[in-house]
């Protein structure tokens, strides 16, 4: 009898650069377009990354293991969809992207064999890829609200201390006399 992992190991090339190639698809054209082309570590760490770690992704989908690598692999795809303009949805929605390729792959030997089954058993180990991955992109999104309030309180402390430098923010000289602004005061 056929058994799926079999079918999933023998199309493993295929299907993971059809997930790549879907993957990279989720972006705009021009961007797609230039991840797909390279994917050297230094001039398109984007489409290396991606194409590195949907290995291990596809690995634990078949065998059902749940390790360090796996969530590292998933951390290193998410910290980059996490900063991008990407609703939360979109961003883990490329490991969805996964059970179609697979559906549409195998789709008569699946029926041929009848191996809705053990097809099912699969698609549950991608949605327990999917949850995890949810986890982490709402860590990285939280991480990066911190640094965006971190960097505004820097920018408006600077831009106070560099107001209080240029005398135009003015503090009391004298009890109870403000300060016009040169030194002045009013006539009387």
């Amino acid at each position: 009898m056929v058994v799926l992992a079999s079918l999933l190991e023998k199309k493993k090339k295929t299907i993971l650069d059809k997930w790549f190639n879907s993957i990279l698809d989720t972006y705009p054209a021009d961007g797609a377009r230039a991840f797909k082309q390279d994917k050297d570590r230094f001039s398109n760490p984007i489409g290396y990354t991606i194409s590195q770690e949907i290995g291990t992704l596809y690995e634990a989908a078949l065998h059902g293991t749940s390790s360090d690598d796996v969530r590292t692999s998933l951390d290193n795809i998410i910290r980059i969809r996490a900063v991008q303009d990407f609703a939360p949805s979109q961003a883990i929605s490329f490991i969805y992207l996964l059970k179609k390729i697979v559906r549409d792959e195998l789709e008569n030997e699946i029926r041929e064999n009848r191996l809705i089954k053990e097809l099912l058993e699969f698609e549950s180990r991608i949605d327990e890829l999917a949850l995890l991955a949810l986890d982490i992109y709402v860590g990285c999104r939280e991480k990066v609200y911190e640094l965006t309030v971190k960097e505004v309180k820097a920018e408006r402390e600077m831009v106070y201390k560099l107001l209080e430098r240029t005398n135009l923010i003015y503090e009391e000289r004298t009890k109870g006399e403000p300060d016009f602004g040169c030194g002045e005061r009013p006539v009387t």
